[in-house]
């Protein structure tokens, strides 16, 4: 099997001298990026490589320097350690990582999301438009719940991105948006929601053997109405069939803003006896994910296994692992595109989905302002690695 770096026509000449900068929270993630793009540029033959247009095309890291450095007052600013004129310039950021702190007045303040969207503007605002241009890749997207209005609400999402643009940033890459719809508020923008379904499917079928993937053992499930077009995508690449959740809700009361869930009702064929894939974009408490599960073994359900772009698993893991001991699903996994505490990388019914490699592609990919198109739908790749598992032989994806 060709290695799928040479797959692609990266001929053209690179938009810029690439670089990178991690925000804070952000460089192990950035890291493994660079060791892949030094890997594959040191290894690449191209003709044009001696030439001016390609000064800078190998290097020992990609990666720049940068600080985000804060007062004693809580307040902050954004230093670029080296050059950028000129650049390709990529930056990665994770808003949800809350391990991060600063000092305000002498205490340690974890940082919010609020807080990493600051930082990096000032990261922005320090580029100064020096950057030939300017790529941010925000694997969650910031405020991505809040992209539409019921009532007096604000829209901040849409806010967000009109601010990014306004600072000069050419493309936004972000993964699973929770609607992909909010890209309509910066039209005119470089924007891709990008799907996450062949690491999920890659990393299930390194990590459990014995599954027979047709449509007589094997099911696709989505918890709520919002995600049946993930559903329906996964289903279809892999010939299942597919059963749905709704929410029913109380609309006489509101807790935490929103109406509670009195209940989730089932949509769909049987599910005795299947092996189930429940697939979201995120889980938050996990209490919702884990109720679904219950109701699939209520409806004596085989095996299930759980997919989820975003695991920020806000309430802990105390709910996940009581379910996990009650036999209500078998593994859960997320990708490591937001912060993983070391807490859930210990849990035996967790499963890593790294994307590092994928982002690396990406970046590649866009450095040279090749197509993406072939990276955003990797139907073949899945294809071909379930033929691979169904043949016993996954060497080459180890």
């Amino acid at each position: 099997m060709p290695r799928r770096e040479e797959k692609r026509d990266l001929s053209t000449i690179p938009v810029g001298t690439l670089g990178i900068i991690p925000m804070r929270g952000c460089v192990p993630l950035a890291e493994r990026v660079d060791h892949y793009l030094v890997k594959w540029r040191a290894e690449r033959e191209n003709e044009h490589k001696g030439s001016l247009a390609f000064t800078g095309y190998e290097r020992a890291s990609y990666l720049l320097s940068a600080d985000m450095p804060r007062f004693g007052s809580g307040e902050g600013k954004g230093v670029i350690n080296e050059s950028v004129r000129g650049d390709d310039v990529y930056l990665l950021v994770d808003v949800l990582n809350f391990s991060e702190t600063y000092s305000l007045f002498g205490k340690q303040n974890r940082m919010s999301p609020d807080d990493h969207f600051q930082d990096l503007k000032r990261i922005i605002s320090a580029v100064g438009g020096k950057a030939r241009r300017i790529t941010v890749i925000m694997p969650y997207l910031y405020e991505s719940r809040q992209h539409k209005r019921s009532g007096r609400e604000s829209l901040d999402c849409a806010i967000a991105l009109q601010e990014l643009v306004g600072m000069g940033v050419d493309n936004i890459i972000t993964f699973e948006a929770h609607d992909p719809r909010v890209q309509n508020a910066i039209p005119l923008h470089g924007f891709e929601t990008i799907r996450t379904t062949y690491q999920f499917i890659k990393g299930l079928l390194l990590n459990v053997e014995g599954l027979t993937i047709d449509s007589d053992h094997m099911m696709v499930i989505s918890p709520d109405e919002g995600g049946m077009g993930r559903a329906v995508y996964l289903a279809g690449v892999l010939s299942l069939d597919v059963g749905m959740f709704y929410k029913r809700r109380d609309y006489t009361q509101v807790v935490n803003g929103r109406n509670p869930i009195v209940a989730h009702e089932f949509l769909g064929t049987s599910v005795e006896g299947k092996t189930m894939i429940i697939i979201d974009d995120m889980i938050s408490s996990g209490e919702a994910l884990i109720d679904v599960a219950e109701q699939l073994k209520k409806r004596k359900a085989g095996k299930i296994f759980i997919f989820s772009t975003f695991g920020l698993f806000t309430h802990g893991l105390e709910t996940i692992d009581k379910a996990y001991e009650a036999g209500l699903f078998d593994r859960i996994l997320t990708t490591n595109l937001i912060y993983q505490s070391e807490n859930l990388l210990s849990r035996e019914w967790y499963i890593s989905c790294d994307m590092s490699k994928y982002i690396a592609y990406i970046i590649d990919t866009l450095n040279h302002d090749a197509s993406l198109s072939d990276l955003l739908n990797p139907v073949e790749r899945i294809r071909a690695i379930v033929d691979s598992y169904a043949a016993g032989d996954m060497s080459a994806y180890i």
